[in-house]
């Protein structure tokens, strides 16, 4: 009787802990950045400009708060949330310069700061519905030519934030979009271990709130 007993205890422990495997073979596959960016939460979408050049981008939330992204991404003018971010500056990725963003980022926790994924954006289907004409004079092209050009450049591309200045320093900060490179790829090390290699162009972004 005891042998059929501590069984049956063996069988109970077994359905109890059953439950919590379950849910690994429901999430699909994810096989590109893309989709494992469809995962995280939207921060923002819209067009980067680079000269007379225009990228559909998306950017999704790694890390950091949202509150960054609403309050520094937007039309001081207008208050309505921007629809392009026009770099205009470019940071070399030198050790010293990388520290330093490093250290905005500390200064910032936890609130005062976000790192985004930016992944090229569709032009269709959803979550695009907020997505800008291209104004004339611009060409639109794809996010990989832009981060093509920040490697070859060895840089990161560089907003100062909000667009159009600021009355006073209570909402001001500095975007940086960085290409592939090791600066970036420490904020991908979930996206590596759920895909096992990034192949898809992509860029980082950091945004920072400059603190008082």
């Amino acid at each position: 009787m005891k042998r059929q007993k501590s069984d049956r205890n063996h069988r109970t422990a077994e359905a109890e802990t059953k439950p919590l495997e379950e849910p690994k073979h429901e999430t699909k596959k994810l096989k590109t950045l893309s989709e494992y960016a469809q995962t995280l939460q939207l921060g923002w979408n819209g067009l980067l400009v680079l000269k007379n050049s225009c990228f559909p981008t998306s950017m999704h939330i790694l890390e950091g708060d949202q509150g960054v992204i609403s309050g520094l991404l937007k039309d001081h003018s207008s208050g309505s949330k921007l629809t392009q971010l026009k770099i205009a500056q470019r940071l070399r990725l030198d050790q010293p310069k990388l520290d330093e963003v490093t250290r905005r980022i500390k200064q910032g926790s936890p609130n005062g700061y976000a790192v985004l994924l930016a992944t090229q954006a569709t032009l269709s289907g959803p979550g695009t519905e907020g997505m800008p004409t291209v104004e004339p004079g611009l060409q639109r092209r794809l996010l990989r030519n832009l981060v093509s050009y920040l490697k070859q450049k060895q840089a990161a591309g560089v907003i100062s934030l909000p667009v159009g200045g600021s009355k006073g320093r209570d909402n001001t900060g500095m975007l940086y979009a960085f290409p592939p490179c090791d600066f970036s790829q420490q904020y991908l090390q979930s996206a590596l271990r759920t895909l096992g290699k990034l192949e898809e162009e992509h860029m980082v972004i950091v945004i920072v709130r400059d603190s008082a």
